[in-house]
């Protein structure tokens, strides 16, 4: 045990910078969102005026969760509990899979492997850590609404629901991580459940049931399939339930003790799903740089699309569920006729528009997650054999650029594809079907402009590549999506690219924001070009 105890302060010391960062953003995120709440829904009449409006609206429900009263810490734990048990998710697989799986892949393992200790000690003191951050988590989530004038008991259980999902998702990437033959395959996996979680509780809080007075909303079974939807259950501002978290910590004790077993049996570097092997020569496509990122990017885009598709399909196939639920409550029938004219067609075309946009935010996830292997070939030292060949670095940078591009294509495209078969198959569509594809590319400028900025920072400050790649995402996604709720400057949110996506179909095509989405992301993929010729590889 005291060796495990070791090689968890070890690991925390690698993380000393990761971590704090992830766990002060999300309890910031936390602190942010109650703060708003209490300042611009101070009052019952606004609270119930947004609560009333989110259990009218089915993506509100998606998006952000169920109303459960007009309190305060009620209305603030509708508004941010959902993302912030996502980033928790996030924070644990990453941390889970780069001191297991990535480390075998790295050979650092190996060298631990030399030392007297159990076979599972390093497994068993990411676990150790992964909790321990958790716990910390929850700690600075219920400092943070706590000092924004929540009642502590509330805040308490608010922060334990967060820290419960993601130890839930330490055990969890665990598991994936004996499964998965490498660390990117392991982390596309377990980033992968978390999505499905999040999927899979918006999908059931959207088929909920509101109660009359719209104050309130039961959700469907499909929420019970998510630790998310676990993590909701346990109500910490209205009528407080500590079962749901005891489930996700017993889920998750399972979960680690067969990952553990399963270390203690399994070879060094081997997985249960042996990584195929290559053939003897590349094919004609490839020799290039080109063909060489397709290759190595490939599967990741086939899990982004997967995803990406289930999105698309979710927003299609619950067209005629939506309006089934309005047209069952009276209350709320009238609330969507005065609030959207002309009923039905209009509240749906509002619940797809907001899955496309979160397609959007998946293209341009994975397309920063292109530019970022660009770094990983860096300091794995496979670049500089790479770059041994008489080809520049431009061409290098412009070929998993041009990769990275054609993922946010194909991962917009595809959701738009899938939305349309969706609404085909239901028959509720409210025109032509084939109108969501476009609607689903015009989120792909503002994800060209996060991938070509994440690859200026490769060029620039490579060191930083990762955490400024993942760190513009997020603050882009805040200030698109709490912008208003934070009252923040117009120009302050106007910097966010998702603040210039066409919301189709809800609104018409602007192509000059397109436009200049597309001009900006060209010339920063030309100054990450100049800055990568100057520069030396580093490690």
């Amino acid at each position: 045990m005291r060796g495990v105890l070791r090689l968890a302060l070890f690991q925390a010391g690698r993380d000393r910078v990761t971590l704090p960062v992830w766990i002060l953003g999300i309890a910031l995120l936390g602190y942010a969102t109650s703060n708003a709440v209490v300042t611009h829904f101070g009052d019952e009449t606004a609270r119930t005026a947004i609560i009333t409006l989110a259990a009218s609206n089915p993506a509100f429900l998606f998006v952000r969760g169920l109303p459960d009263g007009t309190g305060t810490g009620a209305v603030v734990f509708f508004q941010g509990y959902a993302f912030t048990a996502v980033l928790a998710g996030l924070m644990s697989t990453f941390l889970v899979v780069r001191h297991t799986r990535a480390d075998e892949e790295l050979g650092r393992a190996e060298l631990l492997g030399s030392v007297p200790l159990p076979r599972a000690a390093s497994l068993g003191a990411t676990l150790l850590l992964g909790a321990a951050a958790n716990l910390v988590l929850a700690v600075s989530v219920a400092a943070g609404f706590t000092v924004a004038g929540l009642p502590i008991s509330g805040a308490v259980g608010a922060g334990a629901a967060v820290g419960a999902v993601g130890v839930f998702f330490v055990a969890t990437a665990a598991a994936v991580a004996q499964i998965m033959p490498s660390g990117g395959s392991a982390n596309g996996a377990a980033a992968g459940l978390v999505g499905a979680a999040y999927l899979i509780r918006g999908t059931g809080d959207a088929l909920g049931t509101p109660a009359a007075d719209l104050l309130h909303v039961t959700n469907a079974w499909p929420s019970l399939l998510s630790p998310i939807g676990w993590g909701q259950r346990s109500r910490p501002f209205t009528s407080p339930d500590p079962a749901p978290l005891l489930a996700l910590l017993a889920a998750a004790l399972i979960l680690a003790t067969a990952a553990v077993l399963i270390r203690e049996r399994r070879d060094l570097g081997a997985s249960l799903l042996p990584q195929r092997e290559g053939r003897e020569r590349a094919g004609a496509f490839g020799t290039s740089f080109v063909g060489l990122a397709w290759r190595l990017q490939r599967s990741t885009l086939a899990g982004w699309c997967v995803g990406a598709a289930t999105l698309g399909a979710v927003a299609g196939l619950l067209g005629p569920l939506v309006t089934e639920t309005v047209s069952g409550v009276a209350s709320l029938k009238e609330l969507i006729t005065r609030l959207v004219p002309g009923g039905r067609a209009e509240l749906i075309d509002v619940f797809i528009t907001a899955l496309l946009g979160m397609a959007g935010v998946f293209a341009a996830a994975a397309g920063i997650q292109a530019v970022l292997r660009l770094r990983a070939e860096e300091v794995e030292g496979r670049a500089e054999l790479l770059l041994a060949v008489p080809r520049s670095r431009a061409r290098w940078l412009g070929a998993n650029l041009f990769i990275a591009a054609g993922s946010a294509v194909v991962i917009s495209g595809t959701a738009g594809a899938a939305a349309a078969i969706g609404l085909g198959i239901s028959g509720a569509a409210n025109g032509p079907a084939g109108m969501l594809v476009p609607a689903a590319l015009a989120h792909v400028p503002a994800a060209l402009v996060f991938l070509t900025a994440t690859s200026l920072v490769f060029g620039a400050a490579p060191r930083l590549s990762i955490p400024l790649g993942w760190g513009m995402l997020a603050v882009g996604l805040i200030l698109g999506e709490f912008g208003d709720l934070f009252g923040l400057p117009v120009w302050l949110q106007d910097l966010s690219p998702f603040r210039h996506s066409s919301a189709m179909p809800v609104e018409p095509f602007d192509p000059a924001g397109a436009l200049a989405m597309s001009v900006v992301a060209v010339g920063l993929a030309a100054l990450a070009s100049f800055c990568l010729r100057r520069r030396e590889l580093t490690a």
